[in-house]
């Protein structure tokens, strides 16, 4: 008897959870070569213990008022790959983040939008404008005009993310042709958690000389991101994460677009 068929003797109840245990590529291939495995593997109870345990609350809270009931009428396997695919706008107004899962670890992942982040100056039209742009999954994103002192900073929860995790933090931003500054300047980024912001910033240019070493990278969604830095989530339900992006050099920022700060698993 090989190792498959020991496995199909057990009670389906210690398959499912070793189903549930196992990365979600596993569970598929023991799917593949046993129908026992195959039907245990669909099942809601596997695929609800790959969901985050406060995924109705998070569902709850869509900026779309009809998808919640959609949402949780979805088979557990379902429901989990379209959270893969395509992250959950949650929020009202023009106050958003986005929710979403890893594909192959189930782990949480956010994105703050612009309007869910604390930019210095950013309520003074006369140096940020808010305006809609159809390529940001937010609608709304952040112009910035004219400033002398750029900060942009972000937090989270830590209970709103995968406990035992290690997390990276993006900016996800544009430039446009006024942003020259940014060639020359570097900006400070800094990830810490709240109460512990001893951590040395890095320094970044968001618009490297073209050959240079860079940490700029362009998404598939057609905005740019920058790493701003890493943590390990082991806070529990207590504390939060802070995401800071400051220039204070007296030069004149232009030419910046922001859509948010993504908060993901690293691989």
């Amino acid at each position: 008897m090989d190792d498959i068929d020991w496995l199909t003797q057990l009670p389906e109840e210690c398959i499912s959870r070793i189903l549930a245990l196992a990365p979600v590529k596993d569970g598929c291939r023991a799917a593949a070569v046993s129908r026992t495995f195959r039907s245990i593997a669909s099942s809601d109870a596997v695929w609800e213990a790959r969901l985050p345990s406060d995924i109705k609350d998070v569902i709850s809270q869509s900026s779309s008022p009809s998808l919640p009931e959609f949402l949780n009428s979805l088979s557990r396997k379902d429901l989990y790959f379209r959270l893969s695919d395509h992250p959950l706008l949650i929020g009202t107004g023009n106050t958003f983040q986005s929710f979403g899962l890893e594909k192959e670890s189930g782990k949480v992942r956010y994105m703050r939008g612009a309007k869910d982040l604390k930019i210095v100056w950013s309520d003074t039209p006369q140096y940020w404008r808010w305006e809609h742009d159809p390529q940001s999954r937010f609608g709304v994103v952040a112009r910035l005009d004219h400033v002398w002192w750029l900060e942009i900073e972000g937090r989270i929860e830590a209970r709103k993310l995968s406990l035992k995790t290690n997390y990276a933090a993006h900016f996800v931003f544009k430039l446009t042709e006024e942003a020259q500054v940014f060639e020359r300047k570097p900006v400070k980024l800094r990830v810490y958690s709240e109460g512990d912001d001893t951590q040395e910033p890095k320094q970044v240019l968001l618009e490297p000389p073209e050959g240079a070493p860079t940490q700029i990278r362009e998404r598939q969604d057609g905005w740019m991101e920058v790493h701003m830095g890493e943590f390990y989530n082991d806070l529990g339900d207590d504390g939060s994460i802070i995401f800071n992006l400051q220039q204070l050099a007296r030069s004149p920022y232009q030419g910046l677009i922001v859509e948010g700060i993504e908060i993901r698993p690293v691989n």
